[in-house]
């Protein structure tokens, strides 16, 4: 009897193993799981009597023409956003006084100006921003340049978009890559095929990369709730795998910065009451956000390398899918900002601030010591600047 229960034990243990190891390989888990246990070792510092300031960005993967729509369609996905964002939004300020922002990264191939029109209005009210999305396949680095040069220049000259460096005096822009494939990352080749997509995206002016994470996608990078400089070998693909951590007091040393989300095991949730759900920083009508939720991307802690203080959360939506409306647009998104305003800003332990993904990137700069100043000061001085140094990397430099 005792060898009977043994036995079954025994075997109970090995299948648990082996659908635990088919759901790390299903979901790719095995790329970035290793990095998540060593971060999470060493994680959120102890409280001391500095706050602890939480910057909240929403970058929207915003596509009008999603699933190739009526042209009714995309105008009626637009006009809600139009319509129903403001309205939800005014019922919420930060610890700035300001309202939540939502940038949107609107796709270069789905270009109408009817809409970038209206998005530009919502922006110019002070709801959010507008950067650049772009879905590709077997494409080269000319065409890739071509696309992008010419669709920053329209962004900019015909709907007043973007930003212009100070110094350089060129446009500037953030990037999402569609289907996550960026720098050429599916094994399988597709969605992109530019193996020095970095270098091009540098030297037509993006500052920064929102892309990841991507998990379950095998477009998954091995570094993960990080923000670090990427650099690019223009003979293989995905060469943001790894980077150089942005860090206090250090030079750029890449050719792209990429700013992560958080991404982690969330047990709070569990498939079959047995597996941690995977925590991608997703809101969606499958995905709504949820205090556990929240709580889980503070967690994740993803800041500047010497400034535990400043804690960068990015999340990532699909805003123009009418199945997200009613979590980003009615009670979940209200839910949520509440949570926000309600746990983590009371003005001595915690400090809230919404931010788009430009004003993100601004400071990670300044956290970076590319230029000094209250936090305030940077949002409202450099709303209009873009990074003042190129990203170099010496190696190239000879």
């Amino acid at each position: 009897m005792l060898e009977l229960l043994l036995w079954a034990v025994v075997t109970l243990i090995l299948t648990g193993a082996c659908l635990l190891g088919y759901a790390f390989r299903v979901r790719q888990m095995h790329i970035w799981i290793g990095e998540s246990v060593r971060r999470a070792i060493n994680r959120i510092p102890k409280m001391d009597s500095e706050p602890m300031h939480i910057f909240v960005a929403i970058t929207d993967h915003f596509e009008p023409a999603w699933e190739r729509p009526s042209y009714e369609e995309e105008c009626a996905r637009v006009e809600t956003w139009v319509r129903r964002y403001p309205a939800m939004a005014a019922k919420h300020r930060d610890a700035d006084g300001r309202y939540p922002q939502h940038t949107f990264f609107y796709p270069e191939e789905e270009y109408r100006a009817e809409h970038l029109d209206k998005l530009a209005r919502l922006c110019e009210a002070g709801f959010g921003d507008v950067e650049i999305h772009l879905h590709h396949d077997h494409d080269t680095a000319e065409g890739l340049r071509e696309k992008l040069l010419r669709f920053k220049m329209m962004l900019h000259e015909r709907h007043g978009l973007l930003h212009r460096n100070d110094q350089t005096g060129e446009i500037e822009y953030g990037f999402i890559h569609g289907n996550w494939a960026l720098d050429n990352a599916r094994k399988d080749g597709k969605w992109c095929g530019v193996n020095n997509e970095l270098i091009v995206l540098r030297e037509t002016g993006c500052y920064a990369d929102f892309t990841l994470p991507s998990a379950p996608s095998d477009t998954q990078t091995r570094t993960i709730n990080s923000i670090y400089y990427a650099v690019d070998d223009p003979l293989c693909p995905k060469s943001h795998n790894t980077g150089i951590e942005v860090e206090v007091g250090k030079a750029p040393m890449g050719d792209l910065m990429i700013i992560q989300g958080p991404l982690a095991l969330n047990w709070a949730s569990r498939k079959w009451g047995v597996l941690p759900r995977i925590e991608n920083g997703e809101l969606s009508s499958d995905n709504p956000p949820t205090p556990e939720r929240i709580d889980c991307w503070i967690r994740q802690h993803i800041h500047v390398k010497g400034q535990p203080h400043w804690i960068f959360v990015k999340l990532h939506t699909h805003g123009a899918q009418e199945q997200n409306f009613e979590t980003l647009l009615g009670q979940p998104m209200d839910a949520m900002l509440s949570y926000l305003e309600m746990a983590y800003n009371d003005g001595q332990r915690y400090r809230l601030h919404y931010v788009t993904a430009r004003e993100m990137y601004v400071l990670v700069r300044a956290a970076e010591g590319a230029f000094g100043g209250e936090i305030r000061q940077l949002l409202s001085v450099h709303k209009g600047m873009a990074h003042t140094c190129p990203l170099t990397d010496p190696r190239r430099d000879g």
